[in-house]
């Protein structure tokens, strides 16, 4: 199924229209997509950079098989789509550009021969069984198979308790260890090994995102630029 919604209205007019949004408000019948509004932006801002691309997308949790069409048409005939759920049943979805993979996301043997058998992925969506469990096993055994660059997505965190999301603010806090290099003239600080794989970690309301480093990094550097400092007493 391929649909070409018309342009949308939006809140202010220089905006952008976001195409996923188009997409999902045009969608009036045939297979249900199911997500919260304002998850179109945080898509759109982290995965817009793949359109067009032979791209490889992995969406945990099937449900009724609409946000995998929307996938299809948003990333474009060069992308493919692995859909993986539970369920037996949503093998009904495959087609051109889908493929369907049943298992549970909480078996890690299920995602060691998904790894085997599947090219290295671009983007994982993790809308899945939403327990912490399914979410960290998932996390663990995909983030490394994730390409350079690569997006990793798990949406639906709600509560202010939710483990899954606690574990994330762990892997950000990560992001700023300091690992001091004495170099005169700027602050260096040496990379760990979660800095070199991971550029940022994006918290929105109900959703965390991960990013993969484009490239990797050794260093990270703060060299003084021009010759005049203010003489301030500490």
């Amino acid at each position: 199924m391929s649909v070409s919604p018309p342009p949308l209205a939006r809140d202010r007019a220089s905006d952008p229209i976001n195409p996923l949004q188009s997409y999902a408000d045009a969608c009036k019948e045939g297979p249900g997509i199911w997500k919260w509004n304002h998850y179109f932006d945080i898509y759109h801002r982290h995965f817009q950079k793949f359109v067009g691309r032979d791209v490889h997308v992995v969406e945990v949790g099937v449900y009724s098989g609409g946000s995998l069409l929307m996938w299809k048409s948003y990333f474009g005939p060069k992308a493919h789509i692995s859909g993986v759920d539970i369920e037996p049943a949503c093998e009904v979805y495959e087609q051109d550009q889908i493929s369907i993979h049943i298992g549970d996301q909480a078996d890690r043997q299920f995602w060691r021969t998904f790894r085997q058998q599947a090219a290295p992925v671009d983007v994982i969506i993790d809308d899945g069984g939403h327990t912490a469990e399914q979410q960290m096993i998932t996390l663990e055994e995909m983030l490394p198979h994730l390409r350079p660059g690569g997006v990793y997505l798990c949406e639906d965190l709600h509560g202010t308790s939710q483990l899954f999301s606690s574990y994330a603010y762990s892997l950000a806090e990560s992001l700023n260890t300091w690992v001091s290099l004495p170099t005169p003239g700027e602050h260096a600080s040496g990379t760990t090994p979660f800095q070199v794989a991971i550029s940022s970690v994006h918290l929105y309301p109900f959703v965390v995102v991960i990013e993969k480093a484009e490239k990797a990094v050794d260093r990270f550097v703060a060299p003084k630029h021009g010759t005049q400092w203010q003489p301030f007493l500490r």
